[in-house]
């Protein structure tokens, strides 16, 4: 006896892309301090996976500082196909908490991007300047090609690489490192306003650690706050404006 039923469809999970969905995609990638990272192994084919330390480009592709000694290494120079799991469990279900999944293609930096990078990077992972400039290391940076966001319980995106980045401005990558340390020295206290009154951060030394068009990134310790600029920057122009007004607001 045959049945006349057909197959039922598979089910859709995915859900569509919203605005807030970018958003947290992009808080991920602009907070996590390390990641883990998956490279085909150059002699076995197979997957192997390693945890690295994490900055962004001012585009918000995500940076790593490996040595030629670590196997990852050899993999990307072979194959530069890789992905990148972000995300921390907190308690209860390591399940229940957002992570994403990058897709990537890896390119080994240098000249002005490598500089570029490395000011970012050290920006946010200070202990690296002990040995950044070492003949063995080198920057690399992990151009997204799509990621899959899991944002929690039946919260699934599949994410496009124009989801996840911004936009550029050679001006402000001009400044930023001025900025930066102009803020750090003379506005720790607009700098603390940013942090606990705009990010609700706990308070604690904070600093200002990178800047791009769309925010910036505030360290102190082991924290990473991302505080969002509304509407994000057209320029590096508008940058001291933007601060000023950022800071009155919080001070209100």
């Amino acid at each position: 006896m045959t049945s006349d039923a057909s197959p039922k469809p598979k089910k859709d999970v995915l859900q569509p892309v919203t605005p807030e969905a970018i958003r947290q995609a992009k808080t991920l990638m602009r907070t996590e301090r390390s990641g883990a990272l998956a490279v085909l192994d150059p002699k076995t084919g197979a997957p192997m996976a390693s945890r690295v330390a994490l900055a962004t480009d001012p585009a918000g592709a995500p940076i790593i500082l490996i040595s030629q000694l670590s196997p990852h290494f050899a993999a990307l120079e072979t194959d530069p196909r890789c992905s990148l799991m972000l995300g921390q469990p907190g308690k209860g279900d390591p399940l229940a908490h957002p992570r994403i999944m990058v897709q990537a293609e890896a390119e080994k930096l240098d000249g002005e991007e490598r500089k570029l990078a490395r000011s970012r990077f050290i920006a946010r992972n200070p202990k690296a300047a002990l040995y950044a400039d070492f003949g063995d290391f080198a920057f690399w940076r992990l151009r997204p090609l799509g990621a899959a966001l899991n944002g929690g319980f039946a919260k699934a995106f599949e994410m496009t690489a124009e989801d996840l980045l911004c936009a550029t401005d050679p001006t402000l990558a001009e400044m930023e490192e001025g900025a930066v340390s102009h803020m750090n020295e003379d506005h720790l206290d607009a700098i603390k306003l940013y942090a606990e009154t705009l990010a609700h951060a706990p308070a604690a030394d904070w600093h200002l650690a990178t800047l791009d068009l769309e925010g910036m990134d505030l360290i102190a310790g082991d924290m990473v706050r991302r505080v969002w600029f509304e509407p994000p920057l057209s320029t590096g122009a508008d940058l001291r404006v933007r601060l000023v007004e950022m800071a009155k607001a919080a001070r209100a």
